[in-house]
């Protein structure tokens, strides 16, 4: 597979402007970590905000990654690890409370699930708690009450000038102590110096062994502009800003309409063949649905042959010990199935048409049949297979013929 990762940034690209993740794209996402690519949220969210999309996903069943403070942290979703960090020095709290208030500035920060604000009452500090389910706790002296070091510190106003000033101001007056931007019109970020998400996402990459070529990446925000540069193809949303757009790949729909799976489908998924996915990786993507149910398991896969086994027990015998005629046609089907899909263009589906089989000889319980699929005519509108079922002896149990039509898709 040419693609290891898909990174994603969450509001504004994973999101719609519901901030939900909608049915296609969490199916999508799903996929695609089945078919073995790993899945990063690279977000400003703290960890604790990113998290239960992360879960949502299903990426701590299938060893995903959160890349959270646009760059602070990473964690391992499955396993609970921290793999980096980096926080600002202490000693830099005071001076930037002091600035704050001497421009009327509100300032808070983050720490498991409770933000400090130095304004409780401030709409975008409340906005913020309340997107990633976190209490907030007023403290009248900042600096006192922060007795930790914290990934980010966030400077909040509406008067967009002043913030500009001020970013102006520090990304010259802090240079190499920390690193300030402004992720929205009312935020300006204060974060260790060299943080940014594709910083750290080239130590993620490094500790995983994957090449920036390997990766696709997606955002819509000025923050996101590293990483889309960093990685093999830069993917922009729709909503993105124009400047961001002028740096990505490739620009896809919009958050509202589902941008990302449109982009995943369209890049990722249609370039990969079924045969270019690990074995195991195939037969635990498909453990909950008939053939995991079945015991089924695929040991061989290629463009024109197709191997798979399947136990003769209580799932596919029948009452009386020998293996069930209806399960054989499963398995028969189900390794006809994937040699169609290997051997599908992008743009075209497989959907079986006809099956018939010959049962020859019997297989009792306690044996393994193993059955094996080579096509025996490829054209533009179907496939034909022949499927011959075995015992672990090579005794013939079953010679099956599959049609498959195939679809262009719609």
């Amino acid at each position: 597979m040419k693609y290891k990762m898909i990174v994603l940034d969450v509001d504004g690209t994973l999101l719609n402007n519901d901030r939900i993740i909608t049915a296609r794209m969490r199916a999508t996402l799903i996929k695609v970590q089945q078919m073995g690519i790993k899945l990063v949220l690279a977000s400003g969210r703290p960890t604790f905000g990113a998290l239960p999309l992360a879960k949502e996903l299903d990426m701590d069943k299938n060893g995903g990654y959160i890349l959270s403070y646009n760059g602070g942290q990473i964690i391992n979703v499955e396993t609970g690890e921290l793999l980096f960090e980096k926080r600002l020095n202490p000693q830099m709290i005071p001076y930037l409370e002091r600035k704050t208030k001497k421009d009327d500035f509100a300032i808070f920060t983050y720490k498991d699930d409770v933000i400090y604000t130095s304004d409780i009452t401030n709409k975008h500090i409340i906005q913020e708690a309340e997107l990633n389910c976190m209490r907030l706790k007023e403290v009248d002296d900042f600096s006192e009450a922060i007795t930790f070091s914290p990934c980010k510190c966030m400077i909040v106003s509406d008067d967009e000038q002043a913030l500009i000033e001020l970013e102006n101001h520090w990304k010259k007056r802090l240079a190499g102590e920390l690193d300030v931007y402004r992720s929205e019109k009312y935020f300006l970020e204060v974060v260790p110096p060299f943080i940014d998400k594709a910083n750290t996402l080239s130590v993620l990459l490094e500790k995983l062994d994957i090449a920036s070529e390997n990766v696709v990446a997606i955002g819509d925000g000025v923050c996101d502009v590293s990483m889309i540069q960093l990685a093999g193809y830069g993917i922009a949303m729709g909503n993105a800003q124009e400047s961001v757009k002028a740096c990505a790949d490739y620009v896809t729909a919009t958050n509202e309409e589902d941008g990302v799976a449109v982009a995943i489908e369209s890049v990722v998924i249609s370039d990969i063949r079924p045969t270019e996915i690990p074995l195991d990786q195939l037969n635990e993507a498909a453990k909950h649905a008939l053939m995991g149910n079945l015991g089924i398991q695929y040991t061989y896969a290629s463009e024109d042959r197709v191997e798979a086994t399947m136990p003769v027990d209580e799932r596919t015998r029948q009452p009386f010990g020998i293996l069930h005629g209806g399960a054989t046609l499963a398995l028969a089907e189900t390794v006809a199935g994937l040699g169609s899909l290997a051997l599908c263009k992008p743009d075209e589906i497989m959907v079986g048409m006809q099956v018939s089989g010959n049962h020859l000889s019997s297989a009792h319980e306690g044996d393994t049949v193993r059955a094996v699929g080579t096509i025996i005519h490829k054209g533009r509108s179907s496939h034909v297979w022949n499927v011959d079922v075995f015992t672990s002896t090579d005794k013939l149990v079953s010679s099956v013929r599959i049609v498959n039509s195939i679809l262009k898709k719609r």
